[in-house]
């Protein structure tokens, strides 16, 4: 195989293995095989490799040689560090964003909103998340700061993934959390970022604090194997 095909398996590899574990699919704890992975994707141990030694550098795995690739569950820390970043960003966008891009949100997040309901309300959690994503990039990008929208996106997976290991919590309550979002377009349309940070501060807060107290399998030295 060439370089650029073991790249290209590589990139493809890494791809798909990030995103089980950021949809849930791959839990913390999960002991990753090389040798099973290979044989899923079809392709050689080398490419195969080269994505969770990458997994690894992003924080998603831990490797042990000889072994695989462990599943990490974020740390607590790592999910401040997280949610602080989001806040940030979405309060300095609406915060430096004109009159008129901060009102130009009121009809496609109001759309939103109304979306997220019907999404919760029929069951489609998958349907709510991509929703839920779109409607805070929305902040972020209110002023069109091409940075800012880029460090916004590198932390999107975490985002994701903070929301899907909540779906208990937002399932069970899901008119609170439409009104939150509601109230956070409230504050945006209205040029109040101190309210608006406020808000979004107490909203992360609920998403921390459950992350935070769930049991983390892959500290207990007790991995499971994958399926």
């Amino acid at each position: 195989m060439t370089t650029d095909r073991r790249g290209t398996a590589a990139a493809a590899a890494h791809a798909h293995i990030r995103a089980e574990i950021v949809e849930g699919r791959l839990s913390p704890g999960t002991m990753l095989s090389e040798n099973e992975l290979a044989a899923s994707l079809a392709m050689s141990r080398t490419p195969v490799r080269a994505a969770l030694a990458r997994l690894q550098e992003e924080g998603w795995v831990t490797i042990y040689p000889q072994r695989g690739a462990l599943v990490r569950q974020l740390t607590p820390q790592e999910i401040a560090e997280s949610a602080q970043v989001r806040c940030a960003l979405e309060t300095a966008g609406v915060q430096y964003a004109a009159v008129g891009q901060r009102q130009a949100l009121a009809r496609p997040l109001g759309d939103s909103l109304a979306r997220q309901e019907s999404a919760l309300s029929g069951g489609d959690f998958g349907a709510f998340t991509e929703l839920a994503q779109e409607f805070h990039r929305a902040f972020a990008a209110l002023g069109g700061n091409e940075l800012m929208i880029a460090m916004y996106d590198r932390i999107q997976d975490r985002q994701h993934l903070s929301i899907v290991r909540s779906a208990p919590h937002i399932t069970a309550r899901p008119s609170a959390i439409v009104d939150e979002h509601r109230l956070l377009l409230a504050h945006c349309l209205a040029g109040d970022w101190p309210a608006f940070g406020r808000a979004l501060r107490g909203h992360h807060e609920v998403s921390n604090d459950l992350e935070t107290a769930r049991p983390d399998p892959s500290a207990d030295g007790s991995p499971h194997a994958e399926g």
